[in-house]
Formats: structure tokens, C-alpha cells, sequence
């Protein structure tokens, strides 16, 4: 019998037999030389829809000066909005365009060229009220430095945004990693264990392997972001514990989409909601329950559903604190932003937690060529 390193952050000796059903680690996200980090970046969909309200809102109040009633203020806006909404995203166009350029100047040359294009940009939306006969006066430098100023506080906002990922990365890597070293899940499933050493010497090897690979996952480094592949395969080692615990009283389905495992989220996201889900739903309840976790591509959506049954409301079933959910909640918006999705709650006789993710690329990819008929092979006639 193999003796796999137990609660242990090294790697497998690389003399033992390979694991099929270990998936080969995703490669580190890649990360910046020291002294090439970007101060801002603005290639996000919220970051687009946030800047563009932001500046509909200064332009709306703005309007207000020369409106004498509802209907010349919604002209004013209506004309003002022509000039400035081309230009907030000529800036952002620019802004995502010059990123790779960007990060190779120091911190005070980045804020320096976002000032710039926020001047020009407001040159910009000048020329173009000008072009439009909105006013014939031409205020070059007022309008420059109006766009500059609006461009200082999106890079203000933006770099309070990037400094707020890692204490909030840091903090659920703590709570998580408290979570998932629970004393009473770590004496049961040894206690199983032992129990069986004897009778079922494979089956409480397999078990102690699952539990070595759970917790070197859970203390080695971890990314910025994994495979879904990669956190449903951890998600099925904690869950094939859980069934040795249980036995029948748990009945596990998997419905999985091999075409959405390549999409991305934040590490050890997926273990906390499939162990609440036993915690809430399967272990309160005399006859236990079914979980059910289901994955599908829809679009250029990833779909991660997870279902539990309910125990019955007689039985004891402690409510938990939300700090789990809530975890998952913010470090989903911290990684995809608007982008990515989350929801959680009781339908009908199930609890059900939702997770929407941007479908991966390569999935795109080959939608897009299933969509396209195939062109007719050509035939070669040769004349004799």
C-alpha cells in the first residue's frame, strides 16, 4: 500500500503511480517584473459602465445651469452628452490600449499619462460640440482641463480599487482556510479512517489520499485564479470523504459541461459551498439528502450550479452566519467584476447557490465554428 505524505504542502514522490483522477495544476498567473505594475487598468466591463455613469452624472448636473425647465435640461443633456460620452470612451479605448505601454513607466508617469489622455480627451469632446453647433465658442483649455480633472479622479478610483484586491484577498484566504480546518471534519474522517485500516485497506487509503490533497491545497500559494476543472476535482475529493462518512445517507450527482471547465475563478471557492451544503442540508436530516452540482456552457456564459435537499423543519438544523456566501460574493466581484454572478437561496424544497462566470475563450472559439456550416470540399477534375 502507497504512503502518500498526509497533511503535507510538498508534491507526491515522483516514483509513485500517477492519480487519473488528479488534474495537473494550472500554470501561475502571470505577474509583473518588480517596478512594472500597472496603477490603473481600465479593460473591464464595470470599470466602462461605472466611468461612463460617473460622467453622465457630472454632465447632468452640469446641464442644470442653463435649464429653465425639465425639457431644456434633458436638451442640455441630450447635447452635451453627445461631446463627452465619445470622449470618456476614447479615453478608455486608449487607457486599455496603452496598458502593455503603461506598465512599463514608473507610478508617477502613469498618472501623468492618464491625465494627459484625460486632456486630451476633453480637447476631444470640444471639437466635437464645436462640430456640431452647439456653442461657437471653442474653450480649448477650459475643456482640457475639465477632462483632465474627471480623468484624475477614474484613476483615483481605480487605484483605490486595485489596492482593495489584496487586503480582501488576504482576508478571505484567512477565512477560508479557518473554514476549511475544521477539528470535527479533520477526527472524522481519521476515525473513519481507522475504522477502515482493517476491514477495507484501499478504501481508507483512497480516503487519507483525498484528505492529503485537500489540505495541501489548502496551504500551498495559490493564484489569483484556477480552472473550474481544478476546483471541481477538489470539490469531488471532499465530497468522496463525505461519502464514506455518510454512506447511502448521501447520494451525490454530477451533471458537468467539459466544454466550461477551462473558465476561471478564484481559488477554493467551489469546496466551501459544496460543504455547506452537507453541513446545512445532508447532515441535520435523518435520511440524509442529495446534492446535486451541475456545470454548463450557455453562450458566453459558464453556468456552476450547486442544489442540495432541505432537512425537515422538525429536525435540528443550525443556521449558519452567511460568512462563507458572503465570501464567495465578494471575491467573485473582486476577480470578474460585473462579469461574474452569484446568488443563493431556497427554491422550493432545495437550496440552491448560482454562479454565472465569462465563458473561457477556447470554449468561444469553438462555438463560433460549430455555428459556421462547413464550406464543400473541392474537387480536383483532371483533364487527360
Amino acid at each position: 500500500m502507497r504512503s502518500p505524505p498526509i497533511l503535507s504542502t510538498r508534491p507526491a514522490s515522483p516514483d509513485a503511480a500517477p492519480d487519473p483522477a488528479r488534474e495537473a495544476p494550472a500554470p501561475p498567473a502571470p505577474r509583473l517584473p518588480p517596478g512594472r505594475t500597472l496603477v490603473f487598468d481600465a479593460c473591464h466591463i464595470g470599470v466602462v459602465l461605472r466611468a461612463v455613469l460617473f460622467v453622465e452624472l457630472v454632465i447632468g448636473v452640469d446641464a442644470m445651469f442653463d435649464a429653465h425647465s425639465p425639457a431644456q435640461w434633458l436638451t442640455n443633456l441630450a447635447l452635451l452628452t453627445g461631446g463627452a460620452l465619445p470622449a470618456t470612451l476614447v479615453w478608455l479605448i486608449a487607457a486599455c490600449s496603452l496598458k502593455t505601454v503603461l506598465e512599463r513607466l514608473n507610478t508617477a508617469l502613469q498618472y501623468a499619462a492618464g491625465l494627459l489622455l484625460g486632456a486630451l480627451a476633453g480637447a476631444y469632446a470640444c471639437a466635437m460640440l464645436a462640430l456640431a453647433g452647439v456653442t461657437t465658442a471653442r474653450p480649448w483649455l477650459a475643456s482640457a482641463a475639465t477632462g483632465a480633472l474627471l480623468a484624475a479622479l477614474l484613476v483615483t478610483a481605480l487605484v483605490l480599487r486595485a489596492r482593495g484586491r489584496t487586503p480582501a484577498a488576504t482576508t478571505a484566504r484567512l477565512v477560508e482556510l479557518q473554514s476549511r480546518i475544521r477539528p470535527h471534519f479533520l477526527f472524522n474522517t481519521l476515525n473513519s479512517a481507522i475504522a477502515l485500516v482493517r476491514a477495507e485497506p484501499a478504501k481508507a487509503e483512497a480516503l487519507l489520499e483525498n484528505l492529503s490533497e485537500l489540505f495541501r491545497h489548502a496551504l500551498a500559494e495559490q493564484g489569483e485564479s484556477v480552472t473550474l476543472a481544478e476546483e471541481l476535482c477538489l470539490a469531488r475529493r471532499y465530497l468522496a470523504i463525505e461519502e464514506v462518512r455518510f454512506g447511502q445517507r448521501l447520494q451525490v450527482k454530477w451533471s458537468l459541461d467539459p466544454r466550461s471547465d477551462a473558465a476561471r475563478l478564484p481559488p477554493l471557492l467551489l469546496q466551501p459551498l459544496v460543504e455547506n451544503a452537507v453541513r446545512h442540508g445532508v447532515e441535520p436530516s435523518p435520511n440524509g439528502g442529495r446534492l446535486h452540482v451541475l456545470t454548463a456552457l450557455r453562450g458566453s456564459r459558464v453556468l456552476v450550479r450547486i442544489t442540495n435537499t432541505l432537512p425537515p423543519k422538525e429536525g435540528k438544523n443550525a443556521k449558519g452566519h452567511g460568512i462563507a456566501l458572503a465570501n464567495v460574493r465578494a471575491r467573485l466581484a473582486l476577480l470578474h467584476d460585473v462579469q461574474g454572478e452569484f446568488s443563493a437561496g431556497v427554491q422550493g424544497d432545495l437550496y440552491q447557490v448560482r454562479i454565472t462566470l465569462p465563458a473561457p475563450k477556447t470554449a468561444n472559439a469553438t462555438a463560433a465554428a460549430a455555428k459556421t456550416p462547413a464550406r464543400p470540399a473541392k474537387t480536383a477534375t483532371r483533364v487527360l
